[in-house]
């Protein structure tokens, strides 16, 4: 007889039920569990992941310069596959892709720290590719690192081709662009591209379009960059307008102030079960290796008693906190577009709105201007006077 305390158990009933049916078949698999810690001994061999590198660029050219192509949208995202299937045609580059394998496109400059990051493989016609768990910069620094291709400085990196701008304040939480601004921080020189989409307006094709109008300038940056001639410590990125066909050329920008309006809506927990349900969980992944340990138990159990038939399983799910004190809301957060004040030609969004191409050179130099030292200097000495 199979019995399950469901009243203390955090997990939905067709949850426990499933896993009640995967524990009882376990004995049928223990005869297997040698074979399976084999291979799990095999997979995490370091050999192994650099045959798999190695069997993946064993056809580079050395005598073309290499490009790594990244994005914030995911490594099947439009923008990144027509990006990289025309670097490829063109024939000039090593190109290497190292990109998402989710949406991180407002993920900003956030990197995965102390936890695993897992990478797997990826089919481009033509470039050696992988999907990596983490965020875009976590994509970049490791292509970078020298612990997943066979180098560790390409001639360029190239971030997107990102659906929706990335103009004034939202490169702040842009991940294209911070894919871009890793590849500098590090010394390597990068373009980020975006693709000025609107909704009922642009379709797929325009992508296609985009990366006809950004080859050229990305072919001189290639060739300039070896001539050293491409501008040093700076990224650019490049804004392509909502029709790129009907583009009126190229316009070297400014960045502005321009941000949407951060609107968040209060929405009601049943509109959203599933986030309702996750909040629920105190930690549901160590619910889930405890719920490990606990079946590797139940097996050992059932090997030193095979003579009992029937096996009592008790849920997982550890007690927790009563809620009845504590007040949940929920929202969920969209950005609304809104009147800009800035009216300056050579602004970023202004050029892009107008049709154009908008370039602007983006830098990391921890350099402040000099008015902005000058009040800070004011207003500390001031403060600190003021505290005597």
């Amino acid at each position: 007889m199979t019995s399950t305390s469901a009243k203390n158990s955090f997990f939905p009933p067709g949850l426990v039920s499933n896993l009640q049916q995967v524990l009882s078949k376990k004995n049928n698999e223990d005869n297997r569990e040698s074979d399976q810690a084999k291979d799990n001994v095999e997979s995490t061999d370091p050999s192994a992941s650099t045959s798999v590198s190695d069997a993946t660029e064993e056809a580079i050219d050395i005598s073309k310069p290499i490009v790594l192509v990244t994005n914030a949208e995911g490594i099947d995202s439009p923008g990144l596959v027509y990006l990289v299937e025309a670097l490829v045609r063109e024939g000039l580059y090593n190109v290497h892709v190292c990109a998402p394998q989710s949406d991180k496109s407002l993920s900003g400059h956030s990197v995965t720290l102390g936890e695993t990051v897992s990478v797997s493989s990826a089919e481009f016609d033509g470039a050696p590719a992988f999907e990596v768990s983490g965020t875009p910069v976590d994509c970049v620094s490791l292509a970078l690192s020298g612990a997943l291709f066979s180098w560790s400085k390409p001639l360029l990196v190239i971030s997107g081709i990102n659906r929706g701008p990335s103009c004034g304040h939202h490169m702040f939480y842009s991940g294209v662009v911070a894919g871009a601004r890793e590849a500098l921080i590090c010394g390597v020189p990068s373009l980020s591209i975006s693709l000025n989409w609107k909704k009922d307006e642009s379709q797929e094709t325009d992508f296609e379009e985009a990366v006809t109008i950004c080859l050229p300038l990305i072919n001189a940056a290639t060739r300039d960059i070896e001539k050293g001639l491409f501008p040093k410590s700076c990224s650019l990125n490049i804004e392509v307008p909502t029709s790129p066909s009907s583009k009126k050329g190229f316009k070297l920008t400014k960045q502005s102030m321009w941000r949407s309006t951060l609107n968040w809506q209060a929405v009601s927990a049943n509109r959203y079960p599933a986030g309702h349900f996750m909040s629920n969980q105190q930690s549901l992944g160590i619910q889930l290796a405890q719920l490990g340990r606990d079946a590797s138990a139940a097996g050992a159990a059932r090997r030193m008693t095979t003579q009992k038939k029937n096996v009592e399983i008790e849920s997982i799910g550890v007690a927790g906190k009563s809620d009845s004190n504590r007040v949940k809301k929920h929202f969920r957060l969209e950005f609304l577009d809104k009147d800009q004040e800035e009216t300056e030609d050579d602004l970023d969004f202004r050029a892009l709105e107008s049709g154009f191409v908008a370039v602007t050179p983006l830098t990391v130099s921890p350099h402040t201007e000099r008015d902005i030292l000058t009040a800070a200097s004011d207003w500390i000495s001031a403060a600190l006077h003021g505290e005597q």
